[in-house]
């Protein structure tokens, strides 16, 4: 048998890959990692794991459908482990990006119970920002 490490990769279809890469660069500190432009794959690195960017108008995403959209997103939401996680510093610095954030709340997740909030990439996917767990 086998035990699960960690999270590999998650692939979003995406219809704009120019901002979706801005958006993954520059609003959360991932780095481009690889681009195979002929079957239409961009991966950055979110710390230890890959999120793949696939335009849905290449040859690995037209194999998927339509383009996500308000009546069907790829999935319901994704979260990354962040830190250090200050609440006040981290929504300011995200309006500062022109991102509106969700309330900084308690949520559980792979560690336990610690603060998150919820923002949008540029095409509607739901990214959790999840801070370490609590200590008491």
């Amino acid at each position: 048998m086998f035990k699960i490490k960690q999270l590999d990769h998650l692939v979003l279809r995406v219809s704009d890959i120019e901002k979706m890469l801005d958006f993954y660069t520059d609003v959360l500190p991932c780095t481009v990692e690889k681009i195979q432009e002929g079957p239409g794959l961009y991966q950055v690195r979110a710390g230890s794991s890959l999120i793949d960017l696939v335009p849905v108008d290449g040859k690995i995403g037209q194999m998927g459908g339509t383009a996500p959209g308000k009546e069907g997103r790829n999935l319901d939401h994704f979260c990354v482990s962040i830190e250090p996680f200050d609440g006040e510093e981290l929504k300011s610095y995200l309006r500062g990006k022109g991102i509106d954030p969700g309330e900084v709340q308690q949520r559980y997740g792979a560690e336990g119970n610690g603060p998150s909030l919820y923002i949008s990439d540029p095409e509607g996917n739901v990214v959790e920002l999840k801070g370490p767990p609590n200590t008491d």
